[in-house]
């Protein structure tokens, strides 16, 4: 790393404390031009130290997941909206599965006011945001916890998953692929997934932008599994048309 220069050091230490950084603001910041910012970030995913989305770059790459801190900062207006919208489409009075995620924990978020509810996770966090809410039933998974993320998987989890029938799922993923395919980077987190998958009436994915531009090694289903997906902006017209081919209903949650 030392053998970087000092101001694509610096870019690299921004992008790994915020977990993203941006062309037009690193251009304010050191007092250089966007297309010099641009260089410094091809450089850098070159290297495969950073990788490029539109507007600017994120940590991580096609087969390692950008850290958990820096991925609660990626878009969070986008998934605090995404969260609030997915909550108004589950009803009081049933059951739901929620799997590991940030913007699944703004959904967890929302729906903290809800009443008669049954939450099944392998998520941690979710468990801390939602354990005092008067209307809202939880049950945990056991297995293995991720520390990067308190995520629950293996096993044991998968077998746990699998005693249940929800009303409704709430999953979200590390990317989706212009062919509809939902993509993860962890063998153990992809196992219970689709167990929730299988195991819910009703399935809505979260998902903002970010994810169409980014890719992980590791198929988890595919769209046509969905039945409600909520996202932040309008998506490309190919994954449009797999999304109306497969019934799949689009609701856009505006930040």
């Amino acid at each position: 790393m030392e053998t970087l220069p000092q101001r694509q050091n610096a870019i690299l230490a921004l992008a790994r404390e915020q977990g993203r950084v941006d062309v037009d603001e690193l251009a304010t910041r050191f007092a250089v031009s966007p297309q010099t910012i641009r260089k410094d970030l091809n450089e850098l995913c070159d290297l495969q130290l950073l990788q490029r989305i539109h507007g600017g770059a994120i940590v991580g790459s096609g087969i390692e997941n950008v850290s958990y801190e820096a991925r609660r900062l990626l878009a969070p207006a986008a998934k605090q909206a995404i969260g609030r919208r997915a909550a108004a489409l589950i009803p009081n009075n049933c059951s739901l599965l929620l799997n590991i995620g940030t913007t699944t924990e703004q959904v967890a978020q929302a729906l903290t006011g809800h009443r008669g509810l049954l939450v099944i996770t392998n998520n941690i966090n979710a468990v801390t945001i939602m354990k005092n809410a008067l209307g809202v039933e939880m049950i945990i998974a056991g297995g293995q916890v991720r520390r990067a993320d308190g995520g629950i998987v293996g096993d044991a989890a998968v077998e746990f998953i699998n005693q249940f029938k929800a009303d409704y799922a709430v999953i979200g993923v590390s990317a989706i692929d212009e062919d509809g395919s939902l993509l993860d980077y962890d063998f153990r987190e992809v196992r219970v997934a689709q167990a929730i998958l299988r195991n819910a009436r009703h399935v809505i994915l979260v998902a903002d932008a970010m994810k169409l531009s980014r890719t992980a090694p590791m198929r988890l289903g595919h769209m046509a599994q969905v039945d409600t997906l909520v996202t932040d902006q309008p998506l490309p017209a190919p994954l449009e048309d797999i999304c109306r081919a497969g019934g799949v209903e689009i609701v856009i949650a505006t930040p």
